[in-house]
């Protein structure tokens, strides 16, 4: 079997006396009454990729922690696979009809019994003492309720890129809401450790919205700015034909409506504009013809605009990305 990370964390390891050694720390840690950080796993048919993702939580070490695992309506093999796991395993595990992402992470919080959470995606791998790591973290800076880290690419395959994605790197120590606003840094929500009382307070993922991280991002910069970023790796990502991030017009229409919430600060219309501009950017290198369909809804004056409106007319070949 060819090597990679996602091999390495299926493949069956019954017989690796070092291997159930790890498996029983971790289920050991996993039985703590009051567990130090839960991990929610929302899964959604990703058969080729969900015991890798549930496998490399449950190999953390060094930090007592939960998983909680709700599987979102999937219509392949996701749910036999997930209650093999949860045999094996002992993580709370709840399967139920579609209700989509935000409704799927405000349930899945609801459970959380830590003083700190972290969501995973189930075609993700967390790459070792992540949660050991991040929580440290808050622990020694207490006036700091959330941190990020950093990501590296993987295929669907398994095999990861050499470095992290600098996109991210480029917040290492901290962001502030401008930042972030402007788009002039990236967070990633992969990567994300959160107090769990204060999440509480700002009552949760917000359901006017489909995408969940974006605007919790904003919700605490507004409140918390500057937010720390870790130079630790927190999730290998995984890349392929069916990840939302793939779904490019309806992320930018989407991040536009959170952008939207914040009408009244003095940074919006510079903002707009902005990711206006990314979009267009974005359109004119993947797809011309589609960059030309939505200049009507995209062109503005500004300077992010104007500096990449000649894309469109330059040979793909041409353009850096």
């Amino acid at each position: 079997m060819e090597y990679s990370i996602t091999n390495m964390f299926a493949e069956k390891m019954t017989e690796n006396v070092y291997v159930k050694a790890f498996v029983q720390g971790s289920e050991t840690e996993q039985r703590e009454q009051f567990p130090l950080v839960s991990v929610l796993v929302a899964s959604y048919n990703h058969e080729k990729y969900v015991e890798a993702s549930i496998r490399s939580i449950m190999a953390q070490k060094g930090v007592s922690f939960e998983l909680i695992v709700v599987d979102d309506g999937s219509t392949d093999s996701s749910p036999q696979i997930l209650e093999r796991l949860q045999k094996e395993f002992g993580f709370r595990y709840v399967h139920r009809p579609n209700k989509g992402l935000v409704p799927t992470m405000n349930e899945l919080f609801s459970m959380a019994q830590g003083k700190y959470f972290c969501s995973f995606a189930s075609d993700d791998i967390m790459p070792p003492d992540r949660l050991r790591i991040q929580s440290a973290f808050l622990e020694t800076h207490r006036n700091k309720p959330i941190c990020f880290g950093q990501i590296i690419s993987m295929d669907s395959e398994g095999h990861l890129a050499s470095e992290p994605d600098p996109r991210y790197t480029s917040g290492i120590p901290e962001v502030t809401f401008a930042d972030v606003f402007l788009g002039k840094k990236e967070l990633h929500g992969c990567t994300e450790m959160i107090d769990c009382e204060v999440f509480r307070q700002m009552g949760g993922y917000n359901a006017e919205f489909v995408i969940e991280d974006f605007q919790m991002m904003l919700k605490f910069l507004s409140k918390y700015e500057p937010i720390p970023v870790l130079d630790t790796v927190c999730c290998y990502y995984r890349t392929h034909a069916t990840n939302i991030s793939g779904k490019k017009n309806w992320l930018y229409e989407n991040t536009l409506k959170v952008i939207d919430k914040y009408s009244t600060h003095p940074l919006y219309k510079d903002a707009v504009n902005t990711w206006k501009s990314h979009w267009f950017s974005m359109l004119a290198y993947c797809d011309k013809k589609d960059a030309l369909k939505h200049l009507p809804q995209l062109w503005s004056l500004s300077l992010p605009f104007l500096k990449r409106f000649p894309k469109l007319f330059i040979p793909r070949f041409l353009l850096k990305r």
